[in-house]
């Protein structure tokens, strides 16, 4: 076996194609010593190893031999079956994360649209639990601001002017504000505020054309609408309440290549994606 560059297992009835690279990635574990050893748990049928393991949890096992990383569905529920059948495999660094399930777990993240609308001026202020989210959402949105001479609310066409980018206001790293429309400057001169939301390349100036265009945007990136209501009648401010699963961060596993194999299971812990 320890010839074969590529290795088809059946486990569980479920057929695996693989290097013998990837299995011998922790030298001390099973399955890279079932590649020069024999171990009556793996059988040779028809050129293929056959175990009779969870294939459907093996395919978790040889994604962290991939990549060594441990990045699982945030439906995902089986960690104790996982752990014992990284623990078959000998692959005790997996078993060591998959113990610490608060790791990998997903969580709930709440997102929160406020939109008040004043004369030809709207103001969008949004809140986030995860503070990642709101800075991803913050390079998605661009506010330009320009000068217009006798145009109003309702202009659907950009001052041939030359617009200028404004900064996001963030007044924490969970929050961001900004506003579209229009206001008197002098004269019949206005000052417009546009925004734009990629990937969409338009810049809208309409205030419920941005709430539309925004809520679309986040119900594309997972999340879901949970409430709609309206904080004070008086100033008529809107409230859109949204939630998701975040996938948790992927954790990755370091092998020491110039220790000797008693060191290999040895594992370093760290986060591959930011934020909590």
């Amino acid at each position: 076996m320890s010839s074969r560059e590529v290795v088809v297992l059946s486990v569980g009835g479920v057929r695996f194609v693989t290097r013998a690279s990837t299995l011998q990635q922790f030298p001390e574990s099973r399955l890279a010593r079932m590649l020069n050893d024999d171990d009556r748990e793996f059988k040779l049928v028809n050129g293929e190893l056959f175990l009779d393991r969870d294939g459907a949890l093996f395919s978790y096992i040889l994604d962290f031999l991939r990549t060594l990383q441990v990045s699982l569905p945030t439906d995902f529920s089986d960690y104790q079956r996982l752990q014992r059948e990284a623990e078959f495999y000998g692959l005790y660094p997996l078993a060591d994360l998959l113990s610490q399930e608060h790791l990998l777990k997903p969580r709930l993240e709440i997102l929160e649209v406020r939109f008040t609308l004043q004369e030809m001026q709207a103001f969008f202020r949004i809140f986030g639990s995860c503070s990642t989210t709101i800075e991803a959402l913050a390079e998605q949105i661009t506010v330009f601001t320009g000068q217009q001479s006798g145009q109003g609310w309702n202009s659907p066409f950009p001052s041939q002017k030359p617009l200028v980018p404004l900064p996001l206001e963030r007044p924490s790293h969970h929050d961001m504000v900004f506003q579209c429309g229009t206001e008197y400057s002098a004269g019949d001169q206005f000052v417009a505020r546009y925004v734009s939301i990629k990937p969409d390349n338009r810049k809208l100036i309409n205030g419920t054309n941005v709430l539309g265009l925004l809520l679309d945007t986040l119900l594309k990136a997972g999340f879901r609408l949970v409430s709609t209501r309206t904080v004070t009648s008086e100033e008529k401010v809107e409230c859109y309440t949204f939630e998701r699963m975040k996938r948790a961060a992927g954790l990755t596993v370091a092998v020491n290549q110039t220790l000797g194999s008693s060191a290999v299971a040895q594992a370093r812990r760290s986060q591959v994606q930011k934020g909590k």
